[in-house]
């Protein structure tokens, strides 16, 4: 991966949003399987406790015991007046990025990088402007991530998703594809039904078909489905190996063809088996 991107021997499949003034919660979210903890200041906290989430966040980020979770502070979006003390706060603790909220532009995203201080930007893009721009959002250096916020958009574009996002189908691709150009991670954005596990799965699934990373979680209960869907499966790896043994095989015979399970084996998709290979590892 790029340098933009986060550490390499983490994977991102799991993304839980925690509001960083409820203790308990943050308390258990170390016992949890989440690949990602985000300690959220932004939707999740009130304006009049928006100062003291603050300081748990960072009380908390500094306690420690995360393990080999990726721990980030979602910030309020730096139109806001909590912005520049929210940042001040990611810098001054044990943070491992800064998800960065309604990310509109490159100039936004490179003031994001420049508040930083160094730590990844994760930039939520979940504004029609914040689609367009996706591709510039993305090579900024020191963008690692892009995260879909599709609640947002779908209010601004006034549509009423269906179960299979339909209306969002083109925003959530356009995320994709500007984070494979700059060479970054995707991560897609919340189920909030967390009562309807079915529909979690579905969704995730989904999501894993168009090509993101990982997903954002709002509800513990969703932690483990997640990282099974983003997951490669006993069956993925098999695969992966078998056609990475058939194209090596093939190599060694001199063949100028070789084909695995009947379909032709090109230099593609021995790339992609070990990729599902190094994914499969670092879970």
């Amino acid at each position: 991966m790029p340098n933009n991107s986060p550490a390499t021997h983490r994977p991102h499949r799991s993304s839980l949003y925690l509001p960083a003034n409820r203790e308990g919660a943050i308390a258990k979210a170390r016992t949890l399987a989440a690949d990602a903890i985000i300690l959220d200041l932004e939707d999740a906290v009130q304006p009049e406790a928006k100062d003291a989430a603050r300081d748990a966040a960072l009380a908390a980020s500094n306690a420690g015991g995360w393990g080999e979770r990726s721990l980030l502070l979602r910030v309020n979006s730096l139109a806001t007046p909590w912005s520049a003390a929210d940042f001040a706060a990611a810098r001054a603790g044990a943070f491992d990025g800064i998800v960065v909220p309604k990310v509109d532009s490159p100039a936004e995203a490179e003031r994001a990088v420049e508040a930083a201080g160094g730590l990844p930007v994760w930039a939520m893009i979940e504004t029609p402007r914040g689609v367009l721009a996706a591709p510039d959002i993305a090579v900024v250096p020191g963008v690692a991530v892009l995260l879909a916020g599709m609640a947002d958009l779908a209010k601004d574009l006034r549509c009423r998703p269906d179960a299979a996002r339909t209306p969002l189908l083109y925003s959530l691709s356009a995320i994709i594809v500007a984070a494979r150009a700059a060479g970054i991670l995707a991560i897609d954005g919340v189920y909030t039904d967390i009562r309807n596990d079915a529909g979690f799965i579905a969704e995730a699934q989904q999501g894993l078909m168009l090509g993101f990373d990982g997903k954002s979680l709002v509800h513990p209960s969703q932690v483990d489905p997640c990282n099974a869907v983003f997951s490669p499966s006993d069956a993925d790896i098999a695969a992966a190996h078998g056609l990475i043994a058939a194209y090596e095989a093939g190599l060694a015979a001199g063949k100028g063809v070789t084909t695995f399970n009947g379909k032709l084996v090109e230099v593609l998709h021995v790339a992609e088996a070990r990729r599902v290979l190094a994914l499969a590892a670092m879970g």
